[in-house]
């Protein structure tokens, strides 16, 4: 299967199942695009000489596996029931309202709560019994807002370095935090302890505050803003990331990238928000255009940016490296939910991962009843790119590796039908980190 797409003056080929990316003249890139559209190659308007040659220079590299290399039969995915990430909910509450939280502001459509510390002990001694070999393991302090619930995020850290020690393995802990209720002990304990900080800021002022309110409707951008940036001065050169969401209300994006950058950020993601159809913040097929135009902007805004070492940033999605990247397993298999990842509520429940909490139908088991259900297991393990009908001829498959499973249940009804618009704005990041790369060779 091959791809064929422009990224700025350049034109692109990807061989899908072999990885291989080649640059070409406009008359071998219409030859190519006349050959994938099912038409005579010699139709496609270039000199009769040329073609042949094209034609030949794409049997040669045929031949040798870098060209139009034909889909394997599906391999075998092996499962296991090593666990290697955990998303500990420590508070389904939020100080915030934002207006597309996916866990509806924080309490998972259920009732607020914390979690108590021996809850999360369990869920601690959980992962490391079930995380068999696994030398690495990780896990996520998550909310709602998890500094609501600070003194068990401090015990659960000191017990994971226990566990450490027992169990001759290694954590590295996560807290994704609105930064809201930080003050300078909170900073000083993230800084030490935590491997990497997500940090929910949406990048202009006006519509961060529009669109993330505090619980009495007022503004949160003003402290959040002032509080991350003490965070991640503080940091040195351990990873975190800034994660802002954009909606229909800001689909010029680009300006809330440069927002974040001026203020200090390198590394950054805006993520394009999931919502129902009906919701006033959702994204509809109408604004793909304009989203992909707002894509290839950030992209040439990118680029320039890198070039100078006062402006270097980083972008989350444009993040690509075809000889470094993840093995096959898991381009094929995708984020392990409900066989490698797993999310634990306040109250002990276990469920594939922290956005199919509530979904009472996908409930794995629970602390108190801690065999997992087998089923599920099966048809997570069972559900791949090699599996699902839309994605097994999708050129970008080993590269989104299916997409977020529970967006596909939530919007497309089943683990094996994707979301249709997640899946178009995965294509547009993916040509342009393919075109950053090639541009940045």
């Amino acid at each position: 299967m091959i791809h064929s797409f422009q990224f700025q003056n350049q034109n692109v080929l990807l061989d899908v199942e072999s990885g291989a990316i080649h640059t070409v003249d406009d008359a071998a890139f219409a030859i190519v695009q006349a050959i994938e559209r099912g038409e005579d190659p010699y139709s496609a308007g270039i000199d009769a000489n040329t073609v042949s040659e094209v034609l030949s220079d794409l049997e040669e590299l045929k031949s040798s596996g870098a060209f139009g290399t034909e889909t394997p039969t599906a391999p075998e995915i092996l499962g296991g029931s090593a666990i290697k990430s955990m998303c500990l909910h420590v508070a389904h509450d939020c100080n915030l309202r934002c207006r597309y939280c996916f866990a509806a502001t924080g309490d998972f459509h259920g009732e607020r709560m914390l979690m108590p510390f021996e809850i999360g002990k369990r869920a601690l001694d959980f992962l490391m019994e079930r995380s068999g070999t696994r030398h690495h393991l990780e896990v996520d302090l998550f909310g709602g807002e998890p500094l609501m619930n600070w003194d068990v995020c401090e015990q659960l850290v000191a017990y994971g370095r226990e566990l450490e020690q027992k169990y001759n393995k290694i954590i590295h802990f996560t807290i994704t935090t609105n930064c809201v209720a930080l003050d300078d002990e909170k900073i000083d304990f993230i800084n030490r302890e935590m491997h990497n900080v997500v940090i929910s800021l949406d990048g202009r002022k006006e519509i961060h505050d529009a669109l993330r309110p505090t619980v009495n409707g007022k503004g949160s951008f003003d402290i959040i803003l002032n509080n991350a940036k003490k965070l991640v001065a503080g940091r040195g050169d351990k990873e975190y990331y800034i994660r802002g969401t954009f909606t229909r209300k800001n689909l010029d994006f680009l300006k809330d990238v440069k927002a974040l950058t001026s203020y200090g950020f390198n590394q950054i993601s805006i993520e394009p928000a999931v919502l129902p159809e009906e919701s006033p913040y959702s994204l509809l097929p109408e604004h793909l255009a304009r989203i992909n135009e707002e894509y290839d902007a950030l992209a040439d805004y990118y680029l320039e940016s890198r070039e100078n070492s006062d402006t270097w940033f980083n972008f989350f999605h444009f993040m690509f490296d075809p000889d470094g990247g993840p093995c096959l397993r898991k381009r094929i298999n995708g984020c392990g939910a409900g066989t490698e990842y797993v999310a634990v509520t306040p109250d002990g429940d276990i469920y594939p991962c922290h956005q199919f909490v509530g979904q009472q139908e996908y409930k794995l088991g629970s602390l108190d009843h801690p065999a997992l259900r087998n089923d599920l297991q099966e048809a997570f393990l069972g559900c791949n790119v090699c599996t699902k009908d839309k994605c097994r001829n999708c050129w970008a498959k080993y590269y989104c590796s299916g997409g977020c499973m529970a967006n596909a249940v939530l919007y497309g009804g089943s683990l094996e039908t994707p979301h249709e618009i997640s899946c178009k704005l995965m294509q547009k990041r993916i040509e342009c980190a393919i075109g950053i790369y090639l541009a940045e060779r």
